[in-house]
């Protein structure tokens, strides 16, 4: 009720402005933290000189984002370059041969990356999962895919898998947890998929092709195997405008990257939550916004390394997982997550088959239990991912007794009475109230338990009421905005699949 329901165009500018003028102030606070506290000790490991010509230092807390763009930039332009070279030349000569030079050409950038001995050890979870699939057993695939991922998240078998690795440099744990551990995801669902396909038996070849395929190897995104088989096997044929479309997406990329390197120089938003003496003394607005900056950046990060790798993977023809959706729209823990490509993989695989519809709670419960218990050993089991796992579990599962208990009872009722307007007004009120949920939830893993605990204590308990009131409406002006942008939308496509109807 309320969903498709538009409010006065008064009410949507006044919502505008607070929240406009809010992020303003909010952001104030943040840039005058920065420069108070440029010349902190406890900052001078991760505010580095930066625009010495402006005064301005940078900040590199995060060194996967510092290396990416400095030491490793131009081995990664080289490496996704030549690949591109390569695989035009190819669909130019021989198109049915392409699959082949993705997997020659990442077998060769692997080895030159991490060794030889890397490449044996990749090989052998290939060959294992393949193996398992010729049973034609889901579950044997699927419990050998998990113990394989077991295997390089614990102790002692990740000492002795990553020393297989030759030589030593700045990423090499990244690469290495990041190409194995998309390694066994991949020949996961290549096993999945043969026993699924019992009258098409796959070949060892067809996944060698789909691992190495080199854009997705490291980083990601996951794409299902068959989708990508499929889309591997047709004809390279490019969509009218497709290329114009890449283009902008590669513009988009390299823009997003420049403002965060303008951005870093004036918010420190990344070293001030590592020295909470000083994170206290913020005001309560610029808290609050930086607990909200620290998810914006990492889903620009998801998103800038998804456009990069996507726009590769569009110039060889290929429709990739889509990036994240911005944790600005985000108010359901349903549409929650930083990669959708594993999100996709673990719907398919885990969530999708044991939840059924979503609609029942307890199915709906060992599902989210199952899928979070997989993505705890993705990421590591530790007591963080521990805390992050059952948060977001509980946030998932709560949404749906809510739903539940709204569609039955009083407060169905209650909603029943209310207006159009007036529902989408209560909804949007649940909807602020969740997402904060998610900031705090996933706060807990992006930084530290002790800033959550900050945050939660300074905007729950020491401000409440005027603190947690000012936010939340502040947040509600945020999610219906969000709303109004969904329902344009909808009713842009609504629009679009009535003309697209036969007369």
């Amino acid at each position: 009720m309320g969903i498709k329901t538009a409010l006065p165009a008064a009410e949507l500018g006044l919502y505008s402005l607070v929240l406009s003028g809010s992020l303003a102030y909010a952001g104030r606070g943040l840039l005058e933290a920065s420069q108070d506290g440029a010349h902190r000790k406890a900052f001078r490991e991760s505010v580095r000189p930066g625009w010495e010509y402006l005064g301005r230092k940078m900040d590199v807390a995060d060194f996967e984002w510092v290396m990416w763009f400095t030491s490793f930039r131009n081995i990664i332009v080289f490496a996704l370059s030549g690949h591109v070279l390569f695989a035009k030349l190819c669909t130019m000569v021989a198109p049915q041969l392409r699959s082949w030079m993705y997997a020659v050409y990442g077998v060769l950038a692997v080895v030159g990356t991490m060794g030889p001995w890397y490449l044996l050890l990749l090989l052998g979870h290939c060959a294992s999962l393949y193996v398992a699939s010729l049973v034609g057993q889901p579950w044997l695939c699927l419990a050998l895919g998990l113990g394989s991922l077991a295997s390089l998240k614990m102790e002692p078998l990740i000492s002795w898998q990553s020393g297989f690795v030759t030589g030593t440099f700045d990423l090499q744990d990244v690469l290495f947890h990041g190409g194995s551990g998309f390694t066994v995801l991949r020949c996961t669902s290549f096993a999945l998929e043969s026993c699924a396909r019992p009258d098409r038996r796959y070949s060892l070849a067809d996944l060698i092709k789909y691992n190495f395929y080199l854009p997705f190897f490291f980083f990601g995104p996951v794409m299902t195997f068959d989708r990508f088989h499929a889309q591997v096997s047709q004809d390279p044929v490019r969509p009218e405008g497709e290329l114009w479309r890449i283009q902008a997406q590669a513009g988009l990329s390299a823009a997003a990257v420049v403002a965060v390197d303008i951005f870093f120089h004036f918010f420190y938003i990344l070293t001030i939550p590592g020295d909470l003496k000083f994170a206290s003394r913020l005001p309560d607005s610029a808290l609050a916004g930086l607990a909200y900056s620290n998810l914006v950046y990492d889903w620009v990060k998801a998103a800038v390394l998804f456009g990069v790798v996507n726009t590769v993977a569009r110039l060889d023809h290929l429709d990739p997982p889509q990036p994240p959706k911005c944790i600005t729209a985000l108010y359901v823990f349903g549409e929650t997550h930083f990669d959708r490509g594993i999100n996709d993989w673990l719907c398919k695989y885990v969530y999708d088959r044991v939840g059924g519809d979503h609609s029942a709670v307890i199915p709906e419960l060992a599902a989210s239990v199952a899928t979070f218990v997989i993505t705890t050993l993705w990421l590591g089991p530790c007591d963080i991912v521990y805390l992050w796992s059952v948060l977001n579990c509980f946030g998932l599962n709560f949404e749906l007794w809510v739903q539940k208990l709204a569609e039955h009872g009083p407060l169905a009722q209650i909603e029943a009475r209310l207006s159009e307007q007036m529902s989408r007004r209560v909804r949007a009120l649940c909807g602020a109230v969740n997402f904060w949920a998610i900031i705090m939830y996933n706060l807990v893993s992006l930084n530290s338990l002790e800033f959550t605990e900050l945050v939660a204590r300074r905007l729950i308990l020491k401000g409440f009421p005027q603190t947690t009131l000012a936010v939340l409406f502040v947040t509600y002006c945020g999610v219906q905005l969000v709303k109004e942008r969904e329902r344009t939308l909808a009713l842009e496509e609504e629009q679009k699949q009535d003309k697209e109807k036969p007369e």
